[in-house]
C-alpha cells in the first residue's frame, strides 16, 4: 500500500467528502486520506500527510477553493458544482489538472485518477524528456485520449504484467506481481493502465474481511 497515490478529499459536505474518498479507494492503485471540509483542515493535511493528488471543490465555508489551488504546492484536480466558464478559466490558470462537474459518478471520476496515473508514470524515472515525451505526458491527462487496446508500444514490464494473466483464471495483483517479480504496488499500477486501455478486465471478490479484492484477467485472449 505504500506505493499507492495518495489522495486528499476536500469537500464541504462531510457525506459527499466520504463518498468521493470510497470512489477513490475502489480505483486499484490509489488510497484515500480521511476528507476534510474546509480549506484550514486542508492546507495541514497537505502540509502533514503530502498527499500526491488533493480533490478540491470550489464552495468551502472559509474561503473559495480557487483561492486556495494556487496556494498548494500540490497536484489537483477540481470536484464541484461550479459550472461557469470563468471558474474553470481560474481554475486552469491556477495549475488545477482537471475539472470534474458534480454530480459525477464514480466511474467518471475513475477515468479521471487512471488518467492521472498515466501522467505520473509518464514523468517517472525520466532526467530529461523530448517534447513528444512532454506532450504524452500532458495528452494523458485528457481521459478521451487513452489509447486502444494493442494500439502503443507497451514496455517490457507492462508485457510481461499481461503475459501473466491466465484467461480463464483472474488473479490478484499480488499473485501478478510475485509472477513478474515485481512489487504489488507496480504490478498493480501497470493492470490499472491495462485495464484503462482496454486489455485486462477487472472483477471484484470479496473476502473474509469483507473489503473488496481486485482480481484481474486478459481481454479477448
Amino acid at each position: 500500500m505504500s506505493d499507492d497515490l495518495v489522495v486528499l478529499v476536500v469537500d464541504d459536505d462531510f457525506h459527499v467528502g466520504r463518498l468521493h474518498a470510497g470512489y477513490v479507494d475502489a480505483v486499484p492503485g490509489f488510497r484515500a486520506l480521511p476528507p476534510v471540509g474546509t480549506a484550514e483542515q486542508a492546507r495541514r493535511a497537505v502540509h502533514t500527510h503530502r498527499p500526491d493528488l488533493v480533490l478540491l471543490d470550489v464552495y468551502l465555508p472559509d474561503a473559495l477553493g480557487l483561492d486556495l489551488l494556487r496556494t498548494l504546492d500540490v497536484d489537483a484536480v477540481m470536484l464541484t458544482a461550479a459550472a461557469d466558464p470563468a471558474a474553470v478559466r481560474a481554475a486552469v490558470r491556477r495549475g488545477a489538472l482537471g475539472y470534474l462537474i458534480k454530480p459525477f459518478t464514480g466511474e467518471q471520476l475513475a477515468r479521471t485518477l487512471r488518467a492521472y496515473a498515466r501522467y505520473r508514470r509518464l514523468l517517472a524515472d525520466r532526467t530529461a524528456l523530448t517534447q513528444e515525451g512532454v506532450d504524452r505526458a500532458l495528452n494523458a491527462l485528457r481521459t478521451g485520449d487513452a489509447p486502444a487496446g494493442g494500439e502503443r508500444a507497451r514496455s517490457a514490464t507492462e508485457s510481461a504484467v499481461l503475459a501473466a494473466l491466465v484467461p480463464g483464471e483472474p488473479r490478484s495483483a499480488a499473485e501478478i506481481a510475485q509472477a513478474v517479480g515485481i512489487s504489488r504496488a507496480t504490478a498493480q499500477r501497470y493492470l490499472s493502465a491495462l485495464a484503462d486501455d482496454g486489455a485486462v478486465e477487472i472483477q471484484l471478490r470479496y473476502g473474509t474481511t469483507g473489503r473488496p479484492e481486485h482480481r484481474y484477467g486478459p481481454v479477448g485472449r
